[in-house]
């Protein structure tokens, strides 16, 4: 007797693929018509991921999500590209229960993933190209190395003050100059040892300062090109860096509608804990990007001495707050002008008090 075989057919039907990522392996959840299907472990590898998707679900339409961090955005781009729709979140949008805080385990975590992304409560975060994921890393590379130039510059210190040793001229310290360096080179110690530490420390951060050189010149490069970059620039507290910097962690201002929403990316709000009638202000919210509150708080300090309207502006805030506050004010007015600067691609003017 012939038996008739009906091929799988989900043509329509949805599924929600919650992806925990490690670098080994990954751990998946598989959830449609709010049942959850499986939960599996496999292999790191999104053509993996879609071959079992259309083998067991074929015809389907897949929804997928992982959160941001050390594997960056090649596996949302595979996934992409393979017919999965998938968003990469902020681990710390994940609606998470109290019992899952408790008991957090890779399991856990995919199963949640899965759930809310069914659920429709998680936002995705900005994906940017490749090209501007290139150009961010070399913003990033050049403030790890001058880190580690800082941490090669105190180990110096570290070295010579447990000898007894002071330096001669906290200027020259502070700038390092060839001069200084010519002169920790030239210092004798009782034992042959302690000069060959200090010469090996020293071989270290001339390394360090010539990739440090290397990593500016091509940033100074791409700014001559870039005419955002060069429009920045006119901002009191912005040099080449700087705006490098700003340019290749935002890379598109537009999709921030409001200065508020930029401003809560960067970090410049507080953070609030209300209940009632109470409400208590806990100073700068901890969420903030890292590479670019620093640089606003910079500028701020630099934009009170240069800008005639931004000194009018501190002085009459410092009368009704403290200083540190003020300059918070301050910063959010200089990341103000730099929103505008860079939509209407116009140079900064100085002394306007609006």
């Amino acid at each position: 007797m012939n038996k008739q075989s009906k091929q799988l057919n989900f043509a329509g039907q949805v599924f929600y693929i919650g992806i925990d990522v490690h670098k080994k392996d990954w751990k998946v959840t598989i959830r449609h018509n709010r049942m959850h299907l499986k939960t599996f472990s496999m292999n790191p590898s999104p053509e993996g991921l879609s071959s079992y998707l259309q083998k067991n679900y074929p015809g389907g339409k897949y929804y997928s999500v992982y959160e941001a961090g050390f594997c960056g955005y090649w596996i949302h781009r595979k996934l992409t590209a393979l017919g999965i729709e998938n968003i990469v979140i902020n681990p710390a949008d994940v609606p998470t229960s109290q019992k899952e805080k408790v008991n957090k385990r890779d399991k856990v975590d995919c199963r949640k993933l899965a759930r809310e992304l069914e659920n429709g409560s998680l936002h995705p975060i900005y994906i940017p190209t490749e090209e501007q994921t290139a150009l961010r890393s070399v913003a990033r590379l050049y403030q790890q190395a001058i880190k580690r130039r800082t941490q090669i510059k105190n180990r110096i210190k570290s070295f010579l003050f447990f000898n007894g040793i002071e330096f001669p001229d906290m200027d020259k310290t502070r700038r390092w100059s060839g001069q200084f360096i010519d002169y920790l080179k030239m210092l004798e110690f009782e034992h042959h040892w302690d000069h060959y530490s200090l010469n090996r420390h020293l071989d270290d951060l001339e390394i360090q300062r010539r990739i440090t050189r290397d990593i500016l010149r091509e940033m100074r490069r791409e700014y001559k090109q870039n005419i955002i970059m060069q429009k920045l620039k006119s901002i009191c507290g912005l040099g080449i860096v700087n705006t490098f910097t700003f340019y290749a962690e935002l890379f598109d201002i537009e999709r921030f509608d409001t200065l508020d929403q930029l401003a809560s990316f960067i970090g410049l709000i507080p953070s609030v804990s209300a209940s009632g009638d109470t409400e208590i202000i806990k100073g700068l919210t901890f969420r903030h990007n890292r590479y670019l509150r620093h640089i606003l708080i910079e500028a701020a300090w630099v934009g009170i001495r240069k800008d005639p309207a931004l000194t009018q502006k501190y002085n009459e805030l410092i009368k009704r707050m403290s200083s540190q506050k003020a300059i918070i004010r301050i910063a959010k007015k200089i990341l103000n002008r730099i929103r505008y600067v860079w939509l209407n691609e116009k140079e900064y003017v100085y002394g306007v008090v609006a």
